[in-house]
């Protein structure tokens, strides 16, 4: 009950500080990330968590389920279909650039094996807006720039995932069953899609019956209750249950507008809640024993990573498209690493793979130094696009009606709405 009253402190002072905190470099996910590393057992000892916790495995699995699960309802397709060729250009072209770049930084600066290294650059592949919501939730902000990183962020999750479980499966003990593994990811990704797709077209047509249907106030609860089936479903099958979440979400925004609409504020608020608690219980890893176990090259490695990695294959991605530099720029520094890297992390940890340790450490100092800067850096840079009122509260304190679509995160606003 120790994690659940340092939540709830750390919530209150999130709320509390939220409107500084979309004025100025603070950030609420910050908060959270040092409240769990001041409660651990490197400072206060207040909570005792290990990476191999169940708590550090649910709560992340969980997060990324929420996280994929609103991002996935966010998806318009006649949008997608409209705008598809720089998201494409970013996901076919910048995220393997990334990919291969961090593995070979891995191997050269860090010393690990190819495969490890490659699994490494596999992890940290996938990005998280989240950390950027000044940006991608400002309407001043060009739509195509805003859409670049919430479609890129949306599905470089699942294109990651493929690759980080046949890597863990070509390093593991049973590498040498490799056509068995491949078999059994690609019937686990098949299933989550599957279900992901059947289910909400399930429920949508239950609704049309005469005899059913849900009153106003309830009809959040549709959206809600779809995905808490399908993530059990997932689990109780060993299907993938982030492939799942995220074509569920895509799949009840085009057949059930309305739906989304009702569960839109409800849904954020869930995320923010789930990704709050993971960022705690990832904040309480952070021990001094973690960072001081990573060498010098290490470090190194987790610079460039943030500095030069993302932010070059971005750029060369762009190249010959109609953004203009001040986009571009923009662009390629907002690549941070996200829940989905935490997970993917976790698994990397867990598989027990000769070097898995130093590569776990590897990738959870990335993570947090991205969110540090990343999420430190959105509000100044939003300036730049003459973006103001980040917080909605007017500076001379007066009341006004409170507007639709804030979050929890007083630093952000729809951050996860496309253009």
């Amino acid at each position: 009950m120790v994690l659940v009253a340092v939540f709830g402190v750390a919530l209150l002072v999130a709320v509390l500080l939220s409107g500084l905190a979309a004025r100025t470099v603070l950030s609420t996910s910050l908060l959270f990330l040092l409240g769990g590393a001041l409660v651990s057992d490197g400072f206060l000892g207040l909570i005792h968590i290990t990476p191999d916790s169940e708590i550090v495995s649910v709560t992340a699995d969980l997060a990324l389920f929420a996280v994929l699960f609103t991002d996935g309802t966010h998806v318009s397709f006649p949008k997608l279909r409209a705008n598809w060729r720089n998201p494409a250009r970013a996901l076919g072209l910048g995220m393997p650039l990334a990919f291969v770049g961090m593995a070979l930084v891995t191997h050269y600066a860090v010393g690990l094996d190819w495969t490890t290294s490659f699994l490494v650059g596999a992890v940290l592949a996938p990005t998280d807006p989240v950390f950027a919501s000044a940006i991608v939730g400002r309407k001043e902000v060009p739509a195509r720039l805003r859409q670049l990183l919430n479609v890129e962020s949306g599905i470089n999750d699942g294109l990651a995932l493929p690759i980080v479980l046949v890597l863990i499966a070509a390093a593991g003990p049973t590498a040498g069953h490799a056509e068995a593994s491949l078999s059994k990811i690609g019937l686990e990704l098949g299933l989550g899609l599957a279900l992901g797709i059947m289910l909400p077209l399930f429920v949508t047509r239950l609704v049309r019956f005469r005899l059913l249907g849900a009153e106003p106030k309830l009809q959040p609860l549709l959206p809600l209750a779809i995905g808490v089936i399908l993530y059990g479903l997932c689990h109780l099958t060993h299907a993938n249950p982030y492939l799942a979440a995220f074509s569920a979400g895509a799949v009840l925004a085009t057949v059930s507008p309305d739906g989304k609409a009702a569960f839109e504020p409800l849904g954020e608020l869930l995320a923010e809640l789930a990704k709050f608690a993971a960022l705690l219980v990832f904040g309480a890893l952070l021990t001094p024993q973690l960072f001081g176990g990573l060498p010098l090259g290490g470090y190194v490695a987790v610079v460039l990573a943030i500095v030069l990695i993302r932010p070059a294959s971005l750029l060369i991605s762009l190249i010959g498209t109609r953004f203009e530099r001040r986009e571009k720029l923009v662009a390629a520094w907002f690549g941070p690493k996200g829940f989905a890297s935490v997970v993917y992390g976790l698994l990397v940890l867990q598989s027990g793979i000769p070097g898995g340790q130093q590569a776990y450490t590897l990738i959870a100092v990335c993570i947090a130094a991205s969110i540090i800067a990343h999420s430190s850096t959105d509000v100044p840079i939003a300036r730049l696009f003459h973006v103001e009122d980040l917080s909605g509260i007017p500076a001379d304190g007066e009341k006004t009606a409170s507007r639709p679509g804030k979050e929890i995160d007083g630093h952000r606003e729809n951050h996860r709405q496309m253009a």
